[in-house]
């Protein structure tokens, strides 16, 4: 009988995880598409310059232009600390540290599918508020100097032709045609960033079939059903946990489906993405004790917040959120839904092959590889690279051999 109830359960999981497959590979594609051609055509140099002088603007323009950029609160760590290193401030480094993982073109156009359009609208809003509020606290709290723009990366962002400083920026835009920036933008997005992705978004589908296929609505109701405590069980559970913003999507949407309000599921989107374990300890030598707290503070009570307002406002406008998550999927032809589903499995093969390699230690544990797995990026070196050096906490000692100066 346990044998038939397994067999059972484990086909229900299935079927809900093709079935949210279905619903969310049109929009994943479309994501992956603008993410490719924000990389080419969002140019560093410009990013960079909007980002160092100044204490309020820096931190708005950070906060905004993190919004579409689609990287995981692994991903975001060397651009941040190429950023910070390139002069941009604490306060704007804090913003984009927070609005980029918790949104993304991808995240947004899969909230779309697989939520409703209430939760697609808040989602990147309190993403926004909530990195702004964080890097304007830094600004006033922290920090007492801007930033200076220094060391502008303007290296080419195709195939690597020129490093930016033996070429001029105005002269090298026209050096590649549309056709080869689009090329470059694509191989980006379906090559990098969706390796980055491809296993975690796998995990969050099998973890919402399991939640889907589970019944526990009586349990998640009397807890999650909306209040303080709800927010601040989701806060409890989001904050050391690692996860994309696109992989949280389904699990949010089941959970929502099972009685959890929109409200605790808001927090579960914006600190899952946000923060985790290893990035922290990462940001700690990067910006500083102050400034993590700052930062931490910023993202709990603006979550809260954002997820009390946001049941406070279903509730009063009547909609009942277990009724229309997912209903914008059905817009979406049955034959594309399928053809998109196999497009992604076919992409996916290569990066999840690579990500369960990591996951059961088939890649060697050097110190490198184990940080940038540890932070979800299995084989993504560059997320340990680019960041700064953590300092040696011993006392140095003079060298015996050497006169005291």
């Amino acid at each position: 009988m346990a044998l038939i109830n397994f067999i059972n359960f484990t086909d229900i999981v299935l079927k809900e995880t093709f079935s949210l497959l279905l619903d969310a590979s049109p929009y994943i594609l479309f994501g992956i598409l603008v993410a490719g051609l924000l990389k080419m055509f969002l140019s560093t140099d410009y990013i960079v310059r909007n980002l160092g002088s100044g204490r309020f603007k820096p931190v708005f323009k950070a906060a905004l232009l993190g919004i579409p950029i689609p990287l995981c609160s692994c991903g975001v760590l060397p651009a941040a600390a190429s950023l910070r290193k390139q002069g941009a401030s604490k306060g704007a480094t804090t913003a984009f540290l927070i609005s980029t993982p918790e949104s993304g073109v991808d995240s947004i156009a899969v909230s779309w599918a697989l939520l409703d359009p209430v939760m697609t609208v808040a989602r990147p809003l309190v993403a926004f508020v909530t990195a702004f509020t964080a890097g304007l606290s830094q600004a006033l709290l922290g920090e007492s100097q801007d930033g200076v723009v220094k060391n502008v990366d303007n290296s080419c962002a195709v195939d690597g032709c020129c490093d930016g400083s033996d070429c001029d920026p105005v002269e090298h835009s026209n050096h590649h045609s549309f056709g080869e920036k689009l090329a470059g933008g694509m191989k980006y997005a379906f090559g990098e960033l969706w390796g980055d992705l491809a296993g975690w978004f796998a995990v969050g589908l099998l973890l919402a079939g399991v939640i889907t296929a589970m019944d526990p609505d009586e349990l998640v109701t009397g807890y999650l059903g909306g209040g303080l405590v709800a927010m601040l069980l989701m806060l409890v559970v989001g904050i050391p946990l690692y996860i994309c913003a696109t992989a949280s999507t389904p699990i949010a949407a089941a959970l929502i489906l099972k009685g959890v309000s929109p409200g605790a599921a808001l927090v579960f989107l914006l600190v899952g993405p946000a923060t985790n374990v290893a990035s922290l300890s990462v940001l700690v030598g990067m910006l500083g004790k102050k400034a993590v707290a700052i930062y931490l503070g910023a993202i709990a009570v603006v979550s809260v917040v954002a997820g009390l307002a946001l049941d406070w406002f279903y509730g009063l406008s009547g909609i009942a959120a277990r009724a229309v998550v997912g209903q914008a999927a059905e817009i979406i032809p049955v034959s594309w839904q399928y053809l998109s589903a196999g497009v992604l499995v076919l992409i996916s093969i290569k990066p999840l092959g690579r990500t369960l390699r990591g996951w059961l230690g088939k890649i060697r544990p050097a110190r490198k590889e184990t940080a940038a797995a540890s932070c979800g990026c299995a084989g993504e070196t560059q997320c340990v690279d680019s960041l700064p050096p953590t300092p040696d906490p011993r006392p140095q000692t003079p060298d015996p051999g050497l006169p005291a100066v």
